[in-house]
Formats: structure tokens, C-alpha cells, sequence
């Protein structure tokens, strides 16, 4: 269901800061980055000569929602690079950018961000923390509280060993749903093509409450706890809702009480309290593990056992990757099956590796999803296609040059990933899925950043990256993947790349 603001006229009235370039007092603490090499800014052309769409921000603004660019925001960056080159600025009501793709381009914004990388947060999402007095996770820090929250969760969320750690609880979670799938098979359910994307949500809340609580939640059972189905759509409709207020000034949306605030915030209200349940339930469980019968139970109880963080800080992070495996791994599998199931041949290859690796594998997970590197290529030309943030931005800290462009330190700058997908001059023949691509040494340089750069990378990469390789893996195993659509996707932008019909696929059994 898309949302569109009900006091849009009022809000496109309301005068927001003039200016959308950074302050002075933003750069204070992004300016241990590399020093800038004066000789590179000598000719490079002044800011204000990067094309742009338009110094009014409000009518920009306006005509974004006036013509559907909410939700069509991959498509209409694509318009302006087309209209205005590889670089241009934009300003959508009180915040200006400057808008990339190309990946010479954004390797020079990674080498400048410093040893705090800093990101655009999202202005709703820290709303709703400071009016339920709840903390912020990582997702919504900047600075040196950033780095030193960050350096401990890498240990538990992104590192190697924190992967070989966390694999094997994805694994049975995968393998009961490919055991469901058969048993409705063999019930005559699943005969036909059908939606798979609400399965695929079950499978991912259900992969990702285990590896990061160590606990089941059983959506695959004949009966459900409406809870967790809840918490799906809790997700859906806190995502929907951050897209307008994006722009809409966010006092204005809570003074006015606008409906997106009010459905942003009880979003945010069911997914808080179902950490604070898990929670609860969490440590009772902890409390009678004798300290010498000690084993892995999962991320969050790992944290908890280390003591390094707060408890409000771990949960704080919990709801945020919650929140990111979920909608990633469920978008990212069902963008794949389709392909796979229009591309029988690149199917049937991924089939052939992943069997001779499973039976090579003996059950050491970390050492399977290490042997399938046409597996990993198909994800990432899954992402290339279909990636699930359309952008993702850093504030250079210090002055740079893009394009002949100068470029304060502190400006905003956004890197457009689904133009970079689509383009003919980065990948040949864009529109084909072809994982076979990423297999050659040249198609690595920052040609695949969907889930970020450097140190502020998705922290949740790993995880997402193991659901989805482990899920592909059994799922190749056993079944063929169909399809009758031939016909691309229609992508709409809702916060994350969604579609807006999704393909119906089936699964058949391999004889």
C-alpha cells in the first residue's frame, strides 16, 4: 500500500532552512580524513556550476509528488543523469545533494570519509527513539560513539568467525522450509504458480530471530503466533511511512499529527515491543545456563554474555537488523528465483556447482557457501538489477573533486546504485541477467557496493549474504524453479527497491 501525505499542500508551504549545504559544525568531527591534495582542486570547476535540477526545493519538491516520484525515485535519478550528466545537484525542499554513479566516482567519496563516516540519517527514525525515549543503534549514530559501538558489534555481526559462528543456525531453518515445501507439495498445495513473497518474509523473521536470538519462532508451523505475521507488516508500514516524511518537515508532520507520523510511530512502537518481549524472554533463558555448559546461542545472547554494551544499546541494534535482514533477504531471494526461473540455463549451472560442493562440504557450512562462487555472483547480479537501497550517501570530509567539480568538505553526496545497475557504459547489455559477469577480476572495482563501503558498510552484510547463499543452496538442491512471466518487473520505490506485482513462481521437485 503506498502512502501519500494527505497535508502535502501545507507541508510544501512550510519554510524549512534555506540553505541544504552542511554547516560548519558538521565537519568538526569528519575531519580526520586523508588530507586534500591542493593541486587536484586547481581548475577544478566551482560548486555552484554542477548542473542541477532546480534551486527551488519546495516546487522540485511539488513536481516530485505531483508526477509519482515518491515512489518512482530510482527512475527519475536515472532521468536527471540522463538530462544532466554524471553529476548534478539537487535540492528536494530544505536538503540538497550531489547525486553520482559512476564507480571512479564513488571510490573517490569512499577516500574521503574518514576515520568517522558519516551518513545521512533518517530524521523520523531518531524522532521516534527521542519520543519514546528509547536509544539509537548504530544505523542512526555519527561520530566517535559510532566507531566505538561499531568496533564491538563487527566482532559478533560482520567478521569471519562471528559468520562461522552464526551459519549453522541458518541451516535447519532452511532445511525445514525446504521440508514444507514438500510436505504441501505432497499435499497437492503449491501445484500451481503462486506469491511467494509472504513465505519468503517467514523464511527470513524466522532465519534471522534464530541466528540472533537462538530461538525458533516456528512460522512454518500449522499455527502461527499472529505476533511474528504482525511484525512483518509492522516493518512494511514503518518503511512506507519514512518515504514522505523524508520531506515533509518533520515538526510540521508532528505538529499537524499527520497520518504517516502517527502510522511511523506505532510502526515503531509494535517493533520495540517485540524486542522488549524477546528480550524479556532472552534473559530468563540466560539466567538458568550454567557459566560451564556455556555454548553459542546467537548474536544477541553473545553480546549480552560479553557485557561490552548496554543492554538498551543491544536491543537498540536488534530492532535495526531485524529490521534489514528481513526486508533484504525476503526482496533479494525473490528477485533471484524469478531470474533463475526465466534463465533455466544459469539455473541449471548453479545447480550443478552447488551439488558438488554440498557433497564436498560434509555439513561445514562456512566451507560450502566458500565453494559456490557462481552462487556468489548470482547474488550480486541480483542486487545489480534489483538493489535494495536505490542510493546510499556520505558527507566527504574534506573538500574533494568529482568530475572537475570542487566539492566542500560536509555536502552531501549520494551515490545513485540502481542508475550504476543500469547502465550500458559500466555493464555490458545491463538488461541481461548474466552472474557470470562478476567472475573476472575487472568488474570489482566499486561496481558492487550495495550494501556500502569501508567502515560503514552494512553491519548486517554477512548475515544477509549467508541467509540468502544458504537458502539458495537447498532450494537448487531440491527443486526446479518456474515460471510463465517473461516480462521485467515493475520496481517501485517504497525506502527499499519492492515490486509492485510480484512474479507467481512455483517450485518442482528434482527427480
Amino acid at each position: 500500500m503506498r502512502l501519500i501525505p494527505s497535508a502535502w499542500a501545507s507541508a510544501c508551504m512550510y519554510l524549512s532552512r534555506p540553505n541544504g549545504r552542511p554547516s560548519a559544525c558538521w565537519t568538526h568531527s569528519i575531519s580526520a580524513g586523508a588530507a586534500p591534495n591542493p593541486r587536484e582542486h586547481r581548475g577544478a570547476r566551482p560548486f555552484e556550476a554542477i548542473p542541477s535540477t532546480g534551486d527551488h526545493g519546495w516546487l522540485n519538491l511539488y513536481h516530485l509528488w505531483k508526477t509519482d516520484g515518491f515512489f518512482n525515485r530510482h527512475q527519475a535519478m536515472t532521468e536527471n543523469f540522463n538530462r544532466l550528466g554524471p553529476i548534478y545537484r539537487e535540492k528536494l525542499g530544505g536538503k540538497e545533494s550531489i547525486n553520482i554513479f559512476q564507480p571512479d566516482d564513488i571510490a573517490v567519496l569512499f577516500r574521503s570519509e574518514g576515520l568517522f563516516p558519516k551518513r545521512m540519517l533518517l530524521d523520523s527514525w531518531v524522532a521516534h527513539r527521542d519520543y519514546r525515549n528509547h536509544k539509537c543503534g548504530i544505523f542512526l549514530k555519527n561520530g566517535e560513539v559510532w566507531r566505538s559501538e561499531r568496533l564491538v558489534l563487527n566482532k559478533e555481526v560482520i567478521s569471519p568467525s562471528a559468520v562461522s559462528k552464526f551459519s549453522p543456525l541458518v541451516e535447519p531453518v532452511v532445511l525445514h522450509f525446504t521440508d514444507f515445501v514438500e510436505q504441501e507439495m505432497a499435499a497437492g498445495r503449491w501445484q500451481t504458480e503462486f506469491n511467494m513473497l509472504p513465505n519468503l518474509f517467514r523464511l527470513s523473521l524466522e532465519s534471522s530471530f534464530h541466528l540472533l536470538y537462538g530461538e525458533r519462532l516456528g512460522l512454518f508451523a500449522e499455527e502461527v503466533d499472529p505476533s511474528s505475521e504482525r511484525f512483518i507488516q509492522a516493518v512494511e508500514e514503518m518503511l512506507q511511512t519514512t518515504i514522505p516524511l523524508l520531506y515533509i518537515p518533520l515538526e510540521l508532520a508532528k505538529w499537524l499529527n499527520m497520518k504517516p507520523w502517527r502510522d511511523h510511530v506505532a510502526a515503531w512502537d509494535f517493533l520495540f515491543e517485540h524486542a522488549d518481549q524477546c528480550f524479556r524472554q532472552l534473559l530468563l533463558r540466560l539466567q538458568n545456563v550454567p557459566e560451564g555448559k556455556r555454548q553459542y546461542l546467537g548474536i544477541i545472547p553473545e553480546l549480552i554474555h560479553q557485557s561490552k554494551l548496554p543492554i538498551d544499546i543491544i536491543k537498540a541494534n536488534s530492532v535495526e537488523l531485524m529490521v534489514g535482514s528481513v526486508e533484504t533477504t525476503a526482496h533479494t531471494l525473490l528477485f533471484t528465483l524469478f531470474e533463475l526461473a526465466r534463465n533455466p540455463s544459469i539455473q541449471a549451472a548453479l545447480r550443478d556447482e552447488v551439488t558438488t560442493a554440498y557433497s564436498q562440504a560434509q555439513g561445514d557450512v562456512c566451507k560450502l557457501m566458500s565453494s559456490v562462487p557462481l552462487l556468489r555472483a548470482a547474488i550480486k547480479e541480483t542486487l545489480r538489477l534489483y538493489p535494495i537501497g536505490v542510493t546510499l550517501q556520505r558527507y566527504p570530509a574534506h573538500d574533494i573533486v568529482i568530475q572537475n567539480y570542487h566539492i566542500p568538505a560536509g555536502t552531501m553526496v549520494t551515490a545513485g546504485l540502481y542508475t550504476m545497475g543500469r547502465s550500458p557504459e559500466i555493464f555490458p547489455q545491463p538488461e541481461r541477467y548474466n552472474p557470470a559477469r562478476w567472475l573476472t577480476s575487472d568488474r570489482n572495482y566499486f561496481q558492487a557496493v550495495n550494501f556500502g563501503f569501508g567502515l560503514r558498510q552494512c553491519i548486517g552484510r554477512r548475515v544477509a549474504e549467508t541467509e540468502i547463499g544458504i537458502f539458495l543452496i537447498h532450494i537448487l538442491r531440491k527443486f526446479r524453479i518456474v515460471t510463465k512471466s517473461e516480462a521485467d518487473l515493475k520496481l517501485f520505490y517504497g525506502f527499499i527497491v519492492m515490486v509492485d506485482d510480484p512474479p507467481l513462481l512455483a517450485f518442482r521437485p528434482i527427480h
